[in-house]
């Protein structure tokens, strides 16, 4: 009579090494297809390895970490895993582009409680849609599985990317001054921040489930939150190569009232102009069903405009032309004025 195979002690504590190798396997692919020329060394190695492009006289290196908050549980709930992938790197390119840099490498971290390499598999694959529609290399990760740290299927995503700017031309915002203008590029939704709130609102106070249709919404409650952070690299990258961009800001956690002032010198304020742009319909219903007062909603969510451009009263109309030239929508949002370093909503 045969002995039945003893499970290992590293398996008995939580950790399925053949699920690791599993994982490893079903990225592989999705990885390869986000290589690009500058990547030395395949999946697999200790270290990714990459050689920077050539051409640039004074390469500046511009690196950023995030996560994608959480947006995760949400995801989780509805079984879509891919999707948050694709926001993180999204995340990440928007935080060095208001630098005028442009990504070259990515790399993430992805840590559960019991791994499961179907989820693993479409969390890659999403990073790997990003990296790939950003020009990004996907160079590597690291995939943890941490009983005990973890329950079960909870999970946490977080990455790193590092881009590339030549020295003469980094955005900082130094040469903004009063009379500059405000435009702004419209969000796709919340993209990565005001989880926490947006959740209390439609499962706790609406008593909503993720699968729930909201007739104000015209879908499903899942289906509203997990609306993909847009990388706005697209429509900027043509823009450095012909405009002075004197300020770019990426509205993220802190909205407009804690993000713009990050890129203001002393002595100028961003007069923002409300009902210059349209609010997004789920802003809307959760500030009027969640009761929600519009200074807090100003500094949590991004309110319809992920991306603020500042340039100067000179190239306003240029820009705006050229932005829509390449099918963008844009919005003059207001100007800077003279005074104590900060946002006022007119």
């Amino acid at each position: 009579m045969k002995k039945k195979p003893t499970q290992d002690a590293y398996a008995k504590a939580g950790v399925n090494i053949d699920a690791g190798t599993e994982a490893v396997q079903r990225m592989k692919a999705h990885v390869r297809a986000a290589r690009t020329k500058n990547m030395l060394a395949d999946i697999g190695s200790f270290g990714g390895l990459f050689q920077l492009p050539q051409g640039v006289r004074q390469p500046v290196l511009v690196g950023s970490t995030d996560g994608v908050g959480t947006k995760l549980l949400i995801a989780g709930a509805m079984k879509r895993f891919h999707t948050v992938g694709q926001d993180l790197v999204n995340h990440c390119v928007n935080d060095i582009l208001v630098q005028g840099a442009t990504p070259l490498f990515f790399m993430d971290y992805f840590a559960t409680g019991k791994l499961k390499p179907v989820v693993a598999e479409q969390i890659v694959k999403g990073l790997s849609i990003a990296c790939r529609e950003n020009g990004c290399a996907l160079l590597g990760g690291e995939t943890a599985e941490m009983p005990g740290m973890y329950q079960n299927d909870d999970f946490d995503l977080a990455g790193t990317i590092v881009g590339l700017v030549e020295k003469s031309v980094i955005i900082d915002g130094s040469k903004i001054k009063p009379g500059d203008v405000i435009l702004g590029l419209p969000s796709t939704g919340l993209h990565t921040n005001g989880y926490s709130l947006a959740r209390h609102i439609f499962f706790k106070q609406l008593k909503y489930k993720p699968e729930s249709m909201v007739p104000e919404l015209k879908c499903r409650a899942g289906d509203a939150l997990l609306q993909v952070h847009r990388s706005y690299l697209p429509a900027i990258r043509p823009l450095l190569k012909r405009f002075t961009l004197k300020g770019l800001a990426h509205i993220t956690g802190g909205g407009f009232i804690d993000n713009i002032p990050r890129i203001l010198p002393e002595g100028c304020r961003a007069d923002i102009k409300l009902h210059t742009w349209p609010v997004l319909p789920i802003f809307q219903f959760m500030q009027a069903k969640g009761k929600v007062e519009q200074t807090t909603m100003f500094r949590t969510f991004n309110m319809g405009i992920g991306m603020v451009i500042i340039v100067a009263a000179k190239d306003a109309a240029p820009v705006m032309q050229a932005l829509r030239v390449q099918k963008e929508t844009v919005y003059r949002l207001g100007e800077i004025s003279k005074g104590k370093t900060g946002v006022r909503l007119l």
